[in-house]
């Protein structure tokens, strides 16, 4: 678990027990959550967003705001298990 503010506000942030994630990683998804900060401060409770980050992949972040403000990673799906679908055919994502 992992505390900052944001203005007037006190923000945590927690990663689902589910995910195996180094330190380096966590790190990086908490540093893009806090560059991000003044955007998803102003989504509502429930929400979800999406980062892309080129060390870990993307990021699924979901926002509560009743009883706290938590910030739940709840998931994290790394580069080379990203697919596109591309004329009815499902490949490998590649940039």
């Amino acid at each position: 678990m992992y505390r900052f503010s944001i203005g007037d506000e006190d923000w945590i942030i927690i990663f689902s027990s589910h995910l195996s994630l180094e330190q380096n990683e966590k790190e990086e998804i908490i540093r893009s959550i806090a560059i991000m900060g003044p955007q998803w401060a102003a989504f509502s409770h429930g929400e979800s967003f999406l980062i892309f980050q080129e060390l870990v992949g993307a990021i699924v972040v979901r926002i509560e705001k009743v009883p706290s403000l938590i910030l739940t990673v709840s998931a994290v799906v790394h580069r080379d298990r990203w697919y596109i679908n591309d004329n009815k055919k499902i490949e490998p994502f590649e940039n």
